[in-house]
């Protein structure tokens, strides 16, 4: 059996798990999810014990496959709607700025125009620091419940501007290591 898949999965007394055939629902402070278990998998939740345990329907090359997969994602979703995920970002570069308007992002990252891009379902940021104080980059964190949201649309900010290797420049994750390039060197050859 899969290691991870055999684990059962404890649910916080803050969330609620209802289990409807194949559909499994999950509710908790920060929101509802939903999580759809595929046929070669069938899912057990224990009020008493509140657990939710995945056990595969036969010895298939795919339901092993998917064994570890989908107890991961539950997991993930319960641990969601009870503690929520969050990404940092960092802006880099002079002038560099962002902003939340009317449920969109505002980013002022070197090009002529501000960049916007619209908030998923679910999705929130939070600006806190902006451009004002020079001596450190500005950040934002981008908070929700589902972990796949939350870090596509992080995946999606960062590819608006990423970090370039020469002088640093562009939007990068917290703690985001960037390996610097030295620049052309003067020779110093004269004719």
């Amino acid at each position: 059996m899969s290691r991870i898949g055999r684990q059962a999965i404890a649910v916080p007394p803050a969330v609620q798990v209802e289990v409807d055939g194949p559909r499994l629902r999950i509710k908790g402070a920060l929101g509802e999810l939903e999580h759809l278990v595929p046929a070669e998998l069938e899912v057990e939740y224990a009020a008493e014990s509140s657990a939710i345990a995945l056990r595969r329907r036969s010895e298939s090359r795919r339901s092993r496959a998917l064994h570890g997969l989908h107890r991961t994602l539950i997991a993930n979703k319960v641990r969601g709607v009870g503690e929520g995920f969050s990404r940092t970002l960092e802006l880099h570069g002079t002038g560099y700025s962002v902003n939340v308007r009317a449920g969109r992002l505002v980013l002022q990252v070197g090009f002529c125009n501000e960049v916007t891009l619209d908030l998923p379902k679910g999705v929130k940021v939070d600006v806190e620091q902006n451009a004002a104080q020079a001596d450190r980059p500005a950040r934002f964190v981008i908070r929700g419940a589902d972990k796949e949201s939350v870090g596509q649309f992080a995946a999606r900010v960062r590819a608006v501007r990423p970090p370039e290797p020469y002088k640093g420049k562009g939007i990068r994750y917290e703690g985001e290591y960037v390996r610097r390039k030295e620049g052309k060197a003067f020779t110093g050859l004269e004719r």
